[in-house]
């Protein structure tokens, strides 16, 4: 691949290296209406405790959510989203032991998030949501905060579907370079389920290497979306294995980062999955050395 590794530090002790394995994104959806488990964790104690099950499952990083971003949601308004984080997101991070990101297109709510001390900020609009061009990427640049930029449009209109994403992608790094924001800090994200058709996530899932020689770290996003239904007929709640296979063949692709619900047997896959393609070799012989 054609990455170098990257490291981040933050003034709370926290760290995290990119590049060196396949990281593990454990998903916390704060809401009532998430896709496949709105209503689960919607409290502050459900939400710390399910926070603390993952990263005792081995979760790399956890990404918090107060506004679901399912197919046909109508968007909350900043100042919901912000009241709704005050009620779980300083609490996370002091119990966290590892980074926290933030998942919203909204600059008002990145800068909140960011002021009350988020590591990470997830944009599913990648710096380039239409009713506030520019801004996003004016509030996360005064922070040394990584950002990850998904690949979203509004339409499944696509001529040459994986240059037109090559395409957005550099366009939310002009944005982020001309707010000042080091490219170093660019995670990009294939944006699985997003402005795609079942099939184009298909398509994009088999072409992820071409994604993967880009010269930024790639997180991949597919954990339950509905095209993994619609191959198989199962249920939003019956997806596992069928999520589990996508993130092997996302890590063997060169993937970074994969966000998941289901935290401990990813984890467990991903670390195969790295001895495997080398990306992170046996550190101790085995039995038979």
């Amino acid at each position: 691949m054609g990455r170098n590794i990257r490291e981040y530090h933050w003034i709370d002790g926290k760290s995290l290296v990119v590049g060196k394995k396949t990281l593990v994104m454990g998903i916390l959806n704060f809401t009532s209406d998430s896709f496949s488990d709105g209503g689960c964790w919607n409290t502050v104690e459900k939400a710390l405790n399910h926070a603390r099950e993952m990263i005792a499952d081995g979760a790399d990083i956890i990404d918090l959510g107060v506004e679901s971003s399912r197919p046909g949601f109508t968007p909350v308004p900043a100042s919901e989203e912000i009241g709704r984080l005050s009620h779980i997101l300083k609490p996370l991070l002091k119990m966290s032991s590892v980074p926290v990101s933030v998942d919203t297109f909204k600059a008002e709510t990145a800068a909140y998030a960011l002021r009350a001390g988020a590591h990470i900020i997830n944009d599913i609009w990648g710096l380039q949501y239409a009713d506030e061009p520019g801004r996003m990427a004016e509030a996360i640049a005064p922070y040394t905060a990584p950002v990850i930029v998904m690949h979203n449009q509004k339409s499944t209109n696509y001529t040459s579907m994986i240059d037109e994403m090559k395409g957005f992608f550099s366009v939310s790094a002009r944005i982020a370079a001309d707010a000042g924001i080091n490219e170093r800090r660019l995670i990009m994200d294939p944006g699985i389920g997003f402005g795609k058709t079942a099939r184009q996530n298909i398509y994009v899932l088999r072409h992820l290497h071409e994604l993967t020689m880009l010269p930024y770290p790639v997180l991949l996003g597919a954990s339950r979306k509905s095209f993994i239904g619609r191959i198989l007929k199962k249920d939003v709640t019956d997806r596992l294995e069928e999520t589990c296979a996508v993130c092997v063949a996302g890590a063997l692709a060169g993937c970074d980062i994969v966000r998941v619900h289901d935290v401990r047997p990813v984890v467990r896959m991903c670390r195969m999955a790295d001895v495997l393609s080398g990306k992170n070799p046996l550190q101790e012989p085995l039995d038979d050395d």
